[in-house]
C-alpha cells in the first residue's frame, strides 16, 4: 500500500478521540514567493496536506522565481505587528511555523508577540540563504536571529545555516554537523534538527538532537537522495509541516519520521509539476492521485505493508539482535521487562474493553481471553525474571506514550479500531518470537539461551495460533466497517506499530543518550 496519506488515516483515526486536535491550527510567519514553491505558499500547502488549517502573516513580499531572487519589499513592522494581532486576538494557534525574517526589525516584532501565541508549538526554520543561493536575511540581523532561537521548540537550520547560528565554519561531513547540532542544542535548550540535505552521499540523513535531563538525546532518521534539481522550498515544506504533525503527535521522532516519508514522495513526483526552468518546486499533493485501495483489499494485507518500515527497523536494533543472540546485558532485559509488565496492566484493560465491544460471543470470549493471559500467563514470565526485586521502575515515557494511544483507541468507542490497536502486540510479537527463535535453532544452540524462555514464549504454536484468530477478527471487522472506520484503524494499527518499535528500542537508547552536561 502506499502511504497515500498516513497523515490522512491519523487524522481519521484521532477525530474520533476526545480532547485530540483534529485539524491543527497552523500560523506561517514567512515571506512570499510568487512562483509558490517557497514561502507562506509553500507553508501552507505543507499544512494542508497534513490535515492542518493554514493561515499566513507576511514579513517581506519577495519578488523571485526558480531562478532567483529579483528583489524584496519589507512593509513597515508595525504592519506585522498588526497581521500577527489580528489572528491571535481572534484564533487559537496550535503551532506557529517561522520561516524569513529577512531583518532585526522583524525578528524583534516576531519575539515581542510569541507570548500571545500561549502553547502554541513553534518551530523556527532559520532562512537565511534562498535555494538559488540569493542571501534572504540581512548580516546584521544574524544575532538578533540567534536569539530568538530559545524562544522555539525546534530549530530547523540546513548545514549552512546552522554554521551561522554559531559562527562556525560550514561543516563538510555528517558527523561535523550533528557535533554543531549538539552545541546549539546545548548552547539554547532547543530541539536541533540537523539535516544532511546540503552534504553528498547516496543517503540523506536527518538527527534531532534533544535536550533531556541534563543530557542530549540524539535520533537519526535515515533516508536515500533523491535525484532531482527541484528542491526549491524543502526546507520550508518540511519545517511547516513538522508544525503541523507535532500538534497530534507530541513526539519528534515519530513527526519526523512521519513527515520525511511524505517529503521523500515531494521530492520523488516533484518532476512532474514542470514549474520553472531554474530548481523547481517540491510535489506537495503527490499523494492526492494515488487511488485508494483501502475498500478492496484485506485490512491484514494492507497493515502489513503499512508498517514494512518498523518491521525491518525492530529487527536491527540491537536490543532485539542482542537478545536473539543471547548477549543482551541483564540490566536491559529487566529494564524491559518492568516495563512490560507495566504496558501489560493496561493492555488487559483494553483487550477487556475489545471483548466488551464485540459482536459475536467467540470474539467476546476470544478478547476476554487475551485479557486473563497477560495477567496470568504472560506475567508469570516477569515474574519470574523480576523476582528478588525490592521495587519497580516507574512507568517510562515509551510505555506511557503507548498506553494512552490505547486508552485513546480504546475510549473512542469503535470496535474495529480497538482491535486494530491491540493487533501489533499479537503480531509484530509474534513475527520478533519467531525470528529469533528461528535463528537459534538453525545455529544449533541447543537450549543453552540467556533468554530461550522469552523466545519460547512467543514462538509457541498456542501464541501463533491466538494471533492468526487476532488477525482473523480484524479483517472481518474491516469488512464490515464504515470508510471512516477502516481509515481509523490503518492508523491505529501503524501508531501502534510505531510504539512497539520505540518499545525495544527504548532500553538500549537509555544506554546511548550522550553524557555530555547542559550548561
Amino acid at each position: 500500500m502506499s502511504i497515500r496519506t498516513l497523515m490522512q488515516h491519523t487524522v481519521d483515526f484521532q477525530s474520533t478521540v476526545p480532547g485530540v486536535r483534529t485539524v491543527p491550527r497552523v500560523l506561517s510567519i514567512a515571506g512570499t514567493d510568487p512562483t509558490g514553491g517557497a514561502g507562506i505558499q509553500a507553508d501552507l500547502k505543507s499544512i494542508g496536506a497534513h490535515g492542518g488549517y493554514g493561515m499566513a502573516a507576511v514579513t517581506s513580499l519577495v519578488a523571485q522565481n526558480t531562478r532567483g531572487v529579483r528583489s524584496v519589499h519589507t512593509p513597515p513592522s508595525s504592519f506585522l505587528r498588526e497581521q500577527l494581532t489580528a489572528v491571535s486576538d481572534d484564533v487559537v494557534i496550535d503551532a506557529v511555523k517561522i520561516g524569513m525574517l529577512g531583518d532585526t526589525q522583524t525578528i524583534q516584532t516576531v519575539r515581542e508577540w510569541l507570548p500571545q501565541a500561549g502553547g502554541a508549538v513553534v518551530v523556527l526554520d532559520p532562512v537565511m540563504v534562498a535555494t538559488s543561493g540569493d542571501r534572504l536575511l540581512a548580516t546584521d540581523a544574524e544575532d538578533a536571529l540567534r536569539a530568538l532561537v530559545p524562544l522555539a521548540a525546534l530549530v530547523t537550520p540546513n548545514v549552512p545555516e546552522l554554521a551561522v547560528l554559531l559562527n562556525e565554519p560550514v561543516a563538510t561531513t555528517w558527523e561535523d554537523a550533528l557535533e554543531q547540532g549538539k552545541r546549539l542544542a546545548a548552547a539554547t535548550g532547543t530541539v536541533v534538527l540537523v539535516k544532511g540535505g546540503h552534504l553528498g552521499g547516496t543517503g540523506c540523513p536527518d538527527a534531532l538532537v534533544e535536550p533531556s535531563d541534563g543530557t542530549l538525546v540524539v535520533t537519526e532518521v535515515g533516508g536515500p537522495r533523491v535525484a532531482t534539481r527541484n528542491t526549491h522550498g524543502t526546507g520550508c515544506s518540511l519545517s511547516a509541516a513538522l508544525a503541523t504533525v507535532q500538534v497530534r503527535t507530541h513526539n519528534w521522532h515519530r513527526s519526523l519520521v512521519l513527515v520525511k516519508d511524505w517529503l521523500r514522495g515531494a521530492l520523488e513526483h516533484a518532476d512532474e509539476l514542470e514549474v520553472g526552468q531554474g530548481n523547481g518546486p517540491i510535489h506537495h499533493f503527490h499523494a492526492m492521485g494515488i487511488s485508494d485501495t483501502a475498500n478492496s483489499r484485506p485490512f491484514s494485507e494492507q497493515a502489513w505493508e503499512l508498517t514494512a518500515q518498523h518491521r525491518a527497523a525492530i529487527g536491527t536494533l540491537g536490543f532485539v539482535t542482542s537478545l536473539g543472540d543471547g548477549t543482551l546485558p541483564a540490566d536491559q532485559f529487566a529494564y524491559y521487562l518492568a516495563q512490560d509488565a507495566l504496558y501489560l496492566r493496561d493492555y488487559s484493560r483494553v483487550l477487556a474493553r475489545a471483548s466488551s465491544l464485540a459482536p459475536t460471543e467467540a470474539e467476546q470470549l476470544f478478547w476476554a481471553s487475551g485479557a486473563k493471559n497477560c495477567l496470568e500467563v504472560e506475567s508469570e514470565l516477569h515474574r519470574t525474571w523480576l523476582s528478588g526485586r525490592e521495587t519497580m521502575p516507574e512507568q517510562g515515557p515509551v510505555t506511557k506514550a503507548y498506553v494512552d494511544h490505547l486508552l485513546a483507541a480504546s475510549a473512542n468507542g469503535s470496535y474495529p479500531v480497538v482491535v486494530a490497536a491491540v493487533l501489533p502486540c499479537y503480531w509484530l510479537y509474534a513475527h520478533v518470537g519467531n525470528t529469533l527463535h528461528a535463528q537459534w535453532t538453525a545455529a544449533g544452540a541447543g537450549r543453552e539461551h540467556a533468554y530461550a524462555t522469552w523466545m519460547e514464549t512467543y514462538a509457541d504454536p498456542a501464541f501463533a495460533e491466538a494471533t492468526s484468530q487476532a488477525i482473523a477478527y480484524a479483517d472481518a471487522a474491516f469488512a464490515g466497517a464504515s470508510g471512516h472506520d477502516r481509515r481509523a484503524m490503518l492508523a491505529a494499527f501503524e501508531a501502534s506499530a510505531w510504539y512497539e518499535h520505540e518499545f525495544f528500542d527504548a532500553p538500549t537508547r537509555l544506554d546511548l543518550r550522550e553524557s555530555a552536561k547542559l550548561p
